[in-house]
């Protein structure tokens, strides 16, 4: 959990809030069922709205399937053995059905539901010169969190994006609105990824271009997302532009040099410069991919050079290998999955490279990697072509975001352009493939909401 904000809360507000959490909780088991109750207390007033906004350990928390599924690290067989029966499953990407709450297509809403709630009670306080800043936060930070959590199931619950299907592919069900009566229905990828850019886009106008405090939404957050969004999409001209706009208004990198113990569990600062809006992934249901539990493999970390920082602040050697430990939550145990800017200056590298702007990607990747290096000892990296250049920066981009939250998207998004990436797994003996572009990349939505909804599973 993010503890950093001592709100001070009167008794509606906390009444909203529990109610808002209460009532998804519920919804959860009986996705169409559950009905509002109009006893419960509404947020009324700006004070509240933000409150329920600045609930961080419900609005700043995410997913953890796609990070579980993907290729970051590998279990030993004893810990694989100690697991439960669905994370198993999850971690060798064999068909299962789970319905136990908390899961991810719970956490996707458990964020959306009061999103919701904030733009509908904002929309009945009028604006005025004395709220008009306060008011426009308010609505653009509850249309940040919607998207993010519109754009993590995406990554997870959809097909990779692809223009010649995404008209056709099954998307997410789009909750606009608190109505638990309205009936679910899946959109298409391409409704989903609308929506998403949408309201990013509507967001960005009304936000500061820098936040009070970095678990709130910004500008520079919002251009951000659209920038990983266009990237999800392969949509380079656009995550170029955005990923412009967000390193204009924010382009701060965290010299590893500063770091005063590289070797120390807790080598990050919670907040470090780099980060433009935090939030964590949730590991409580697929815990596997905790620090206690993940192996990095020998190769990906033997590929960091010795003069490399990060192969000393992000890994720690144990008697079976190396665990990660370079999250920037500030804690081994929490992953940061947020918005920062070396990912931003990674995108905007990589798109320079595709259109063809070999300097520009390198200049990029240089700037980032002088930061990351024991100081005098980087030699900026140089390429013959754009192609050559672009295979740095993607080699890159793997070392500097490791569990982020976005591999699974990079996998999806990279076979889509020939990458040919297979996973592996091997446990207890028994060796498990996932080929490229496997409809096992949309991960399976839980049994009860199929059951209760009649939308469509994901195809296995």
């Amino acid at each position: 959990m993010i503890t950093i904000f001592n709100f001070r809360l009167n008794k509606l507000t906390l009444l909203a809030i529990t109610s808002c959490c209460m009532l998804f909780i519920v919804s959860c088991k009986k996705y169409l069922d559950a009905k509002p109750d109009k006893s419960l207390v509404v947020p009324t007033t700006l004070n509240d709205l933000q409150a329920i906004l600045d609930y961080s350990s419900r609005m700043n928390e995410g997913t953890s399937f796609g990070e579980a599924s993907a290729d970051n690290y590998y279990l030993n067989d004893d810990d694989y053995n100690t697991l439960s029966d669905e994370v198993k499953k999850a971690y060798i990407w064999e068909n299962f059905s789970y319905s136990d709450y908390p899961n991810d297509w719970a956490r996707v809403y458990d964020v959306i539901y009061p999103s919701n709630l904030v733009l509908e009670g904002i929309e009945k306080i009028a604006p005025d010169a004395g709220n008009q800043v306060e008011w426009n936060n308010i609505k653009g930070s509850a249309l940040v969190f919607r998207a993010l959590s519109f754009l993590q199931g995406a990554f997870i619950f959809c097909k990779a994006y692809d223009p010649a299907t995404s008209g056709k592919d099954l998307g997410l069900v789009l909750r606009l609105h608190s109505d638990f009566t309205a009936p679910s229905k899946r959109s298409t990828v391409e409704e989903t990824y609308s929506q998403i850019i949408n309201d990013l886009k509507e967001a960005a106008p009304l936000l500061p271009q820098t936040p009070v405090h970095p678990v709130r939404p910004s500008k520079a957050a919002a251009y951000g997302l659209l920038a990983r969004t266009y990237l999800s999409m392969r949509e380079y001209d656009s995550c170029q532009k955005y990923a412009s706009l967000c390193l204009d208004i924010k382009h701060d990198l965290f010299d590893f040099n500063s770091i005063t113990d590289i070797n120390a569990t807790f080598a990050f600062p919670q907040f470090n410069n780099e980060v433009i809006m935090a939030t964590l992934i949730n590991s409580a249901v697929y815990y596997s991919i905790s620090q206690p539990f993940t192996l990095v493999d020998s190769t990906l970390y033997s590929s960091y050079s010795d003069n490399d920082l990060r192969k000393y602040a992000f890994f720690e050697p144990t008697t079976t290998g190396y665990n990660f430990k370079g999250s920037y939550s500030g804690t081994p145990w929490e992953l940061f999955m947020g918005i920062a800017t070396d990912e931003v200056y990674l995108m905007r590298a990589e798109c320079y490279a595709r259109n063809g702007d070999k300097d520009a990607a390198l200049k990029d990747l240089n700037t980032l990697l002088e930061s990351k290096w024991k100081a005098g000892t980087f030699v900026p990296f140089e390429a013959a072509s754009a192609t050559d250049a672009l295979n740095l920066i993607l080699a890159e981009r793997r070392k500097e975001l490791l569990f982020r939250n976005l591999r699974w998207m990079d996998i999806k998004r990279l076979n889509k352009e020939g990458a040919n990436i297979t996973l592996t797994r091997k446990v207890n003996g028994e060796v498990y493939t996932l080929p490229p572009n496997d409809n096992r990349y949309a991960l399976p939505i839980p049994a009860d909401i199929i059951n209760s909804t009649g939308i469509q599973q994901n195809a296995r």
